[in-house]
């Protein structure tokens, strides 16, 4: 039955094309598998060193190969150590390429620092603006903070912005009192000039719903806001202080 034998041939055939394409794909899959092997057979030894050498030590979030060929960088929340594949020699300090003159530390925190500006509950702000508004920045800030009072002075210089203020009362009762005022006036933004650049301190009006306040502070928890002015661009990039420079760097980001 010579049709069952070409039969047999061409199967064969098609089996060896198969494999022949199928080579190159295991093959990749092969040294892919080859090298993250070391990769977690280092990261288990420094977390097995960290936690025999330091058993204090606060949870580690991430281990992973540095910008630096033998170093691993191991990242605790938002805050980046690097240490030695063994687990012995930890460094607390930047890491800075010399050659491409870039703070890779710097880099890396802004990068986990970032946020989606778009699912910031804009609703739950006091809003104001000056021109087009085009620039727009979000700001937590609580109404006792002297660096807030001194950074929304700068702001009142910047043109075409659009101020989001998230009032996050986390200094005193007094802080929590104020912004109750502030968000219960009838002119939200307007009570929050006079106290921030007049000093003059908002009376309370009758009783509204501030559960907002309540939800500004646990979003502020969520995104790791412990001081305050914090700030957001709409890149979604963090600013924490209230610097010239840092006015200075709002405005160079916000005109992209």
């Amino acid at each position: 039955m010579p049709w069952v034998f070409d039969d047999f041939l061409l199967n064969l055939r098609l089996d060896a094309s198969v494999l022949h394409r199928l080579l190159p794909t295991a093959a990749l899959f092969a040294t892919l598998v080859a090298a993250a092997l070391p990769a977690q057979a280092n990261e288990t030894a420094i977390r097995k060193a960290i936690a025999e050498r330091m058993p204090n030590a606060p949870k580690i979030d991430e281990i992973r190969p540095a910008p630096m060929p033998g170093l691993w960088e191991i990242r605790i929340g938002n805050e980046i150590r690097y240490i030695d594949p063994t687990g012995t020699f930890l460094i607390e300090g930047e890491l800075i390429d010399l050659k491409a003159k870039k703070n890779l530390t710097e880099e890396r925190v802004t990068q986990l620092n970032r946020i989606d500006f778009a699912s910031l509950p804009l609703k739950d702000a006091v809003v104001w603006k000056t021109g087009t508004g085009k620039r727009r920045i979000a700001v937590f800030a609580d109404p006792n903070c002297g660096y807030c009072k001194r950074f929304e002075a700068d702001l009142q210089k910047v043109d075409n912005i659009t101020v989001y203020m998230f009032l996050y009362p986390i200094l005193s009762k007094d802080s929590a009192d104020k912004s109750k005022a502030i968000w219960c006036a009838k002119d939200r933004s307007k009570a929050w000039f006079d106290l921030m650049l007049k000093n003059v301190s908002p009376i309370m009006m009758g009783n509204c719903d501030t559960a907002v306040l309540q939800r500004n502070l646990e979003l502020g928890q969520k995104l790791g806001i412990s001081g305050t002015p914090t700030s957001f661009m709409r890149t979604g990039q963090r600013i924490v202080g209230a610097r010239s420079s840092d006015i200075r760097k709002l405005v160079e980001v916000a005109k992209n």
